[in-house]
């Protein structure tokens, strides 16, 4: 039996506004390291590495000087970026993942599915405009810019929610374990890429 290719990838995107660099490994254990330059933000991502089990370095410089909105953003494309490269073909995987994760009063759901499609929905009416220096509305960015590099389609609810901070942990906990789910090789499947179609 041959050994499952490794699902690794290394992409760097460079902008006037941006230096992106990341390196990804979807079968990892949760290791990371991340530098953003945003705090609240490299948590988000350590969150997302941890609860996906994915190995994950990234490095952002952005002109934060102007505004965080084109680092976040350039974030969630060239992580999109990287998945696209890491998953390849998509022979074998489960392609659908969902999740709910709470935190204390919050409650969020995330659904994806790995259409060769992108769209976004995502309904998160955060309770506060920034946490810890994180913009809040740019987290749709983020999720827009992963889903359309990604080649994902993502749904993405806060189903309850009182504390802006636990409203956006959960989001991101709930997407690394959706997009974990959605990887997960299924065994009755190898081989094949899960589309009457025959693509993806």
């Amino acid at each position: 039996m041959s050994e499952r290719k490794e699902r690794k990838a290394a992409v760097e995107r460079k902008t006037r506004e941006t230096e992106v660099r990341v390196a990804l490994d979807l079968d990892g254990t949760g290791q990371y390291e991340v530098t953003t330059g945003l705090p609240f933000f490299d948590h988000m991502l350590e969150s997302f590495a941890k609860h996906g089990l994915f190995d994950l370095r990234l490095a952002a410089r952005g002109d934060l000087q102007v505004d965080t909105h084109h680092t976040i953003e350039d974030v969630g494309i060239t992580l999109g970026m990287a998945v696209a490269q890491a998953v390849g073909d998509k022979r074998g995987i489960t392609r659908y993942g969902q999740a709910y994760v709470p935190l204390d009063e919050a409650l969020s759901r995330v659904v994806i599915d790995f259409s060769g499609r992108p769209a976004l929905h995502m309904d998160v009416p955060f309770k506060a405009g920034m946490v810890g220096g994180f913009d809040t509305q740019l987290a749709f960015e983020f999720f827009q810019g992963f889903a359309n590099h990604a080649l994902v389609t993502l749904h993405i609810d806060n189903l309850k929610g009182e504390n802006a901070h636990h409203q956006c942990e959960t989001v991101f906990k709930a997407f690394a374990r959706a997009l974990r789910m959605a990887l997960t090789p299924d065994p009755r499947s190898a081989g094949v890429i899960p589309s009457t179609k025959g693509s993806l």
